[in-house]
């Protein structure tokens, strides 16, 4: 018991370096992964190379797509509008300026707030129309600028997460990003997945909306209302059914039946409703000819409408059926609705287009693709740039070894100097696959100067007490052992201050650097370099 406590620096490495095997090599043990594999081995070009550790790689390693663009949207401030006025404002300023009420965002002054904002989110509306809106309802905004407020840049992130993981794209990441000069970008990457495809989910809202058309207006004319919101929905699922084909199969929740139904009953579909000709920017030529179904051809024209980003997907009418289920209450009893895909291009696409974004939601903003600054790399050349690291670590080790037994020609002296520095780029090998860090080139060219600082390290603590003379007691050893420890604590605690403002600021790649470059070195300084000094006392001291 005594021998371990004397060495329980070298304890406490062999502990952390089974900890950090186990971190990398069990699947399943780091938070956010399976028991089938990491992370990012989710997409169709995952090699097994990956299946073998957690290591989770960014796409430099792995290849994908990086996408880095600003949220569209101009933002006035200072607007000093309550909770209890913004629904109003929120629709007055769509109508003035001439946009769907999903535009515009009215941030009314709360707790939490001290000053309101009023945000539109498209390119078709100036600073200056902006403001007269704003004018025109007795609101004095002190400024109006480029972007989006806080809010909604996180929501954004919720959101742009919830549709990659709701997508095939697994394994994606999202965040904001703050560039000098003040301007945010929404950060996208997807490891293993090409620009295409990552642009085409997201170069649209996602805006999924339901509505009736009826003549419901003055002297007959037709209004169109939004009759079933996401937020009524408890289920939804795209499938092709017999008899139906391609459709997206909704589910109301049980709160929301009976209002829905209510509604459709006030607009007039309580018995049926022909849909013949519908045209979305004319509501006004909705008429009843060309029905389906011949006992509605003379009836009262309504239509129920499915539209996605804009476009519409479907407009039919309401069977008998239907319409009597919502009379009488039926409908509450099994609240499915049925939003058919089949009088489009593509039925299978649009529904699970469809399914996706309900899924999902909408997002809160577009994204201005047009000025995306990322990058994409062939997963091929980034296996090659994968390999060549790995070529690269090792001959780094390779070199330092070799220098050290120049420097010593002892092997009972180099061997442990060597085998401590691997161990802490292992340790620090499991730490990142714990925390599933995603790995790119600069992060393993922390690796080397970790080995680099390490290396150095150990030779400072060598000199010290091998140069120095003979080491006849243990007092020696701890004296000259301390000594060495300050000067390694000091270089340690400089390394550290100097990298801390790449860590932090928003300097891309460099930041990742810093970081591995600071937890190498911290696991150095805490448990290798004191574990190093407990071998070679007991080599030094054996000798003797």
């Amino acid at each position: 018991m005594s021998t371990l406590r004397d060495n329980w620096r070298v304890v406490l490495l062999v502990v952390l370096l089974l900890t950090s095997a186990i971190a990398l090599f069990v699947p399943g043990v780091p938070p956010g992964t399976s028991a089938d594999g990491p992370a990012d081995a989710s997409g169709p070009a995952a090699s097994e190379s990956e299946q073998l550790t957690n290591l989770n790689y960014g796409i430099q390693l792995s290849g994908g797509t990086r996408l880095r663009a600003p949220i569209v949207g101009i933002t006035a401030e200072n607007v000093n509008v309550t909770q209890a006025d913004s629904s109003q404002l929120e629709q007055t300023v769509a109508d003035e300026l001439d946009l769907d009420t999903i535009d515009v965002r009215v941030r009314p002054v709360t707790s939490e707030r001290s000053a309101g904002a009023v945000e539109v989110v498209t390119k078709d509306v100036t600073h200056q129309e902006l403001r007269t809106a704003l004018e025109n309802n007795g609101y004095q905004p002190t400024t109006v600028r480029d972007g989006v407020t806080p809010e909604t840049r996180q929501e954004m992130v919720e959101a742009v997460d919830e549709k990659l993981r709701t997508s095939a794209l697994s394994g994606a990441s999202v965040q904001v990003v703050n560039v000098p000069g003040g301007q945010y970008f929404v950060s996208i990457t997807a490891p293993d997945r090409d620009r295409e495809e990552l642009v085409d989910l997201l170069n649209e809202r996602g805006t999924v909306k339901i509505y009736a058309v009826y003549p419901g207006g003055e002297n007959g004319s037709f209004v169109r209302e939004e009759v079933l919101k996401r937020s009524q929905m408890s289920d939804i699922s795209a499938a092709d059914r017999e008899g139906v084909g391609w459709a997206v199969y909704i589910t109301v929740s049980s709160d929301a039946a009976d209002e829905f139904s209510q509604r459709m009953v006030d607009a007039g579909f309580g018995d049926g409703a022909p849909c013949g000709n519908y045209n979305h920017s004319d509501i006004q030529q909705t008429t009843a000819g060309g029905s389906a179904d011949p006992a509605l051809a003379n009836d009262e024209p309504g239509c129920l409408v499915h539209t996605l980003n804009g476009e519409v997907v479907t407009a039919r009418g309401v069977t008998p059926g239907l319409g009597e289920s919502f009379a009488s209450g039926e409908f509450a009893n099994d609240p499915v609705y049925v939003m058919q895909t089949g009088s489009s291009d593509n039925p299978a696409e649009t529904a699970s287009e469809i399914e996706l974004n309900l899924r999902a939601g909408q997002l809160p903003a577009p994204l201005d693709l047009s000025e995306d600054s990322g990058s994409s790399l062939d997963p091929a050349l980034a296996e090659r740039f994968k390999q060549n690291s790995l070529l690269t670590g090792l001959l780094a080790v390779l070199a330092v070894s070799l220098v050290v037994y120049v420097r010593y020609k002892r092997v009972e002296v180099v061997v442990p100097m060597v085998v401590t520095a691997l161990s802490e780029v292992f340790i620090l090998l499991g730490f990142v696959a714990f925390v599933q860090y995603p790995l790119n080139l600069s992060h393993l060219a922390g690796f080397i100067a970790v080995i680099g600082t390490g290396v150095d390290d150990l030779i400072i603590i060598a000199d010290e007490i091998l140069q120095q003379g003979e080491v006849e007691t243990g007092r020696v050893f701890q004296s000259r052992f301390r000594k060495a420890f300050w000067v390694i604590g000091a270089a340690a605690a400089t390394t550290i201050m100097a990298m801390s403002p790449l860590m932090v600021l928003p300097l891309g790649d460099l930041s990742g650097f810093a970081i591995i470059t600071i937890v190498g070195v911290l696991i150095g300084v805490l448990v290798t370099r004191p574990a190093y000094g407990d071998i070679l006392r007991h080599l030094v001291l054996d000798e003797d």
